[in-house]
C-alpha cells in the first residue's frame, strides 16, 4: 500500500467487477477515496461480482468508499452519477475513470438498432456525459484527470483480401463505438487544454480476462493473447496522475508500462 493518491476523490464506472473493480481497489490501496458505480448492487444473474463485493474488498484500506447504482445507458440515470458521487466523496470528482462498457458481439448483418444503441449509449454517450458533468469543477480547481477505457478493436483492419479471423467480424459494431470514444477523447482534450484537465484513453494490448471477457472469449485465447489484470491497472493508473501536457492521447497499457518505466504492482499496491 502507498499514498500516491492519498486524499484524491475518484469515480470509477463499471466497478462491480473486472477492470473497473481492479482500478478501484488499487486506487483505494494508494489512499484514494473512491465512488463505485454500476448497475449491479447485489449478485448478477450470470456474472460474478457486485458493487457490494467490491466495496467490501476496499474497506480494508481505510479510505472512504461510496456506491452509486445507475444504468449508464439511461440518460436521466447517468445524469445523477457525478453529483451523487461528489456528495458521497465530500467534494468534487478529481479523477474520473470511464471503464463501464457494453460489448455485444454480433456480425453487422442482422445487428438490431436497439442493440447498437445500447452499445453507443454505454460506450460513447455515457463517458462523454460524465466527463462534461465532472469537468466544470475540475476546471475551477485547475486540475483533473479523465481516463476512458478503450479497445484495440477500434483499429481498422487491412481489409480484403488480407487474412482475418472469422470471429473478428463479430466486433465491428463494438469497435466502432470504441473508435468514437477515442475521437471524442482527443477532441475533448483539445477543448479543455490549458485548464489543467487531462483527457486520455487506455486500451489493453491483449485480452484482460475479466468475468465478462472470460465468458465471451476466454476459451478461444492462447496464453500469449492474455494480459494480466495488474498490468492493465498499472498502465491505467499512469493516466490518473499524468502531467498536464500529457492529454488527448490514445494509449496502450503495456506500452505505458514500457515507455514510462512503470513497475507493475498487485491490486493491493504491493510490489509483485
Amino acid at each position: 500500500m502507498g499514498d500516491r493518491f492519498k486524499g484524491r476523490r475518484v469515480l470509477v464506472t463499471g466497478s462491480s467487477r473486472g477492470i473497473g473493480a481492479g482500478i478501484a481497489e488499487r486506487m483505494a490501496a494508494e489512499g484514494a477515496d473512491v465512488v463505485l458505480t454500476a448497475r449491479t448492487l447485489e449478485q448478477h444473474d450470470h456474472l460474478e461480482g457486485s458493487l457490494k463485493e467490491t466495496a467490501a474488498r476496499l474497506e480494508k484500506y481505510g479510505t472512504k468508499v461510496g456506491i452509486v447504482v445507475a444504468d449508464l445507458t439511461d440518460e436521466a440515470d447517468r445524469a445523477r452519477v457525478v453529483p451523487e458521487a461528489a456528495e458521497a466523496l465530500g467534494g468534487h470528482v478529481e479523477i474520473l475513470v470511464n471503464n463501464a462498457a457494453a460489448s455485444i458481439q454480433k456480425p453487422l448483418k442482422g445487428f438490431s438498432v436497439k442493440r447498437r444503441n445500447i452499445m453507443f449509449e454505454a460506450n460513447v454517450n455515457a463517458p462523454l456525459d460524465l466527463a462534461l458533468a465532472a469537468a466544470p469543477a475540475m476546471e475551477e480547481a485547475g486540475e483533473g484527470w479523465i481516463v476512458n477505457l478503450s479497445s484495440g478493436s477500434a483499429n481498422l483492419w487491412p481489409g480484403p483480401p488480407a487474412p482475418f479471423e472469422p470471429t473478428a467480424l463479430n466486433i465491428a459494431a463494438y469497435g466502432a463505438s470504441k473508435a468514437a470514444l477515442n475521437r471524442i477523447t482527443n477532441g475533448l482534450a483539445m477543448e479543455l487544454y490549458g485548464t489543467g484537465i487531462r483527457v486520455n484513453t487506455v486500451e489493453p494490448r491483449a485480452a484482460v480476462l475479466s468475468e465478462g471477457a472470460a465468458k465471451l472469449v476466454g476459451d478461444r485465447l492462447r496464453p500469449d493473447q492474455i494480459e494480466p489484470m495488474e498490468a492493465m491497472v498499472e498502465g491505467t493508473l499512469y493516466l490518473c496522475d499524468c502531467p498536464a501536457d500529457f492529454t488527448g492521447q490514445i494509449t496502450v497499457s503495456l506500452d505505458n508500462i514500457e515507455n514510462f518505466g512503470l513497475t507493475v504492482h498487485e491490486l493491493d499496491g504491493t510490489t509483485r
